[in-house]
């Protein structure tokens, strides 16, 4: 007889959560390029003179703290979560821009998905509790993109606890 995927072991349900980069490496390209050709066109007008060599470093240290800018932008917005939930067992998994990997663990009985309507500048803010401390998911998210998720967790959080027991 073939097990139940709820009797396996197998996940009832799984998200994976990450920022949107909406900066791709081409795109990064383009605007150094672009911001390296504009900070040069003062210039030409200046070239040969004592004044370029006076407007040059600044000219070059506006377009180095756009790079600067850029990668360290791309480095914070490196997040990762992933939520998975089986019948006795409801995990959330996150990893920061630093490397760092942070786990909770709950029993998907005692799970309970909260929205609170604004948490500093976070609207529909999303906190999941019944662990050993209160998580927040999805905070990197859009409101109607946590709206969503809220839906969606509450939905399979629903099938879970349905699911008969042994």
């Amino acid at each position: 007889m073939e097990e139940a995927p709820a009797q396996s072991g197998a996940f009832a349900f799984e998200v994976e959560l990450w920022p949107h980069q909406s900066l791709t490496g081409t795109g990064f390209v383009w605007v150094i390029g672009i911001a390296f050709g504009l900070a040069c066109i003062p210039l030409v007008g200046l070239l040969g003179t004592v004044v370029f060599m006076a407007i040059l470093p600044f000219a070059m240290i506006s377009v180095g703290g756009l790079w600067w800018s850029l990668q360290r932008n791309w480095r914070d917005r490196d997040i990762h979560e992933t939520f998975a939930m089986t019948r006795d067992r409801a995990r959330l998994v996150r990893i920061d821009p630093d490397g760092r990997r942070r786990d909770w663990e709950a029993n998907p009985y005692w799970l309970r998905v909260e929205r609170h309507e604004k948490v500093g500048q976070v609207e529909h803010y999303l906190t999941l509790g019944g662990g050993p401390r209160k998580v927040e998911i999805g905070a990197f998210l859009t409101p109607a993109e946590r709206r969503d998720l809220e839906r969606r967790l509450l939905t399979a959080l629903g099938r879970v606890k349905s699911l008969p027991r042994d």
